[in-house]
């Protein structure tokens, strides 16, 4: 006999609604292990159908060990933003965070075949698969990056999630740190400074900007020294150490790491969801494809 103490004891061990429980259970004669085993045999079923599903919106997630030497940013995709807000999403996001920062994939195909520090029973991806079924939309682990330094190691999260941002410092304190981040979440620099530019990303803004001082009717002697002079606002806007200081805009980030003695090494920064397609159905759609 199937009881509710079973079907219980099924529920909470495996995250899948009652009545999905009390089926395998009946199937399985009570059997707890094969009944969850044939409850993520059908969550890899329910998982595949959800995996065309649009994810852009999801959590951007940061972790910092204590020490400031090792960090991680971390993005995971769900399709809609009150799953973001879901605990046991949250929770997925931030133990795999973890992992990242003591396991060291590569990759992310590569993280998704560890066995996962939260239980080394499975892998990070049946892990995974087993969220999309009981949560009930599609996720996916869409990038992370991880930086361990012998400086020091600052990290940000802006908007709950929206925005995450990670600098690796050869030296510097933790305010300025702090103020570095926040300033990368705001004003979007791409580069570090000018040498990180790809030469083709320069010459084709010279020509951009070229053009425009033809336009203007001038020579093209005096269009090729205007290029020259707006060159260094395109650098201002594109490179994190030539950007004005957006808690002081009379010095440059350049300046503010001169005055405290600090170094960057190197920064990234996630902002959820960028360039991917966003999803443009309204409920009623949805609703209506699903029963159709």
């Amino acid at each position: 006999m199937i009881t509710a103490s079973l079907v219980k004891e099924l529920r909470e061990k495996t995250g899948a609604g009652m009545m999905d429980c009390k089926k395998v259970l009946t199937e399985t004669d009570g059997d707890m292990e094969k009944a969850a085993e044939l409850l993520r045999e059908r969550g890899i079923t329910k998982a595949a159908k959800k995996s065309d599903r649009i994810a852009a919106e999801g959590l951007v997630y940061c972790y910092l060990a204590e020490d400031k030497k090792l960090g991680v940013v971390l993005e995971v995709n769900a399709e809609t933003d009150f799953v973001a807000k879901n605990e046991e999403f949250r929770k997925f996001v931030a133990d795999t965070a973890k992992h990242i920062a003591e396991k060291n994939p590569a990759t992310v195909e590569e993280l998704l075949e560890q066995k996962a520090l939260a239980d080394e029973s499975k892998t990070i991806k049946d892990i995974l698969t087993d969220k999309i079924a009981t949560i009930g939309e599609n996720m996916s682990i869409r990038r992370f990056a991880r930086f361990e330094s012998e400086g020091l190691v600052e990290t940000y999260t802006h908007g709950d999630g929206k925005i995450g941002v990670m600098v690796e410092f050869a030296k510097g304190t933790s305010q300025v740190a702090r103020d570095v981040c926040m300033q990368i979440a705001a004003a979007r620099p791409e580069y570090l400074n000018e040498k990180e530019v790809p030469a083709e990303v320069v010459e084709h803004e010279m020509e951009i900007l070229k053009a425009q001082a033809m336009n203007e009717g001038k020579p093209a002697e005096i269009a090729e020294k205007m290029v020259k002079g707006r060159i260094g606002k395109f650098y201002g806007e594109i490179c994190l150490v030539d950007q004005a200081f957006v808690k002081n805009p009379d010095i440059t980030v350049k300046e503010l790491l001169k005055q405290n003695d600090a170094e960057i090494i190197r920064f990234v920064r996630f902002e959820k969801g960028e360039g991917l397609q966003k999803r443009e159905e309204n409920f009623a759609e949805e609703v209506a494809k699903q029963i159709k």
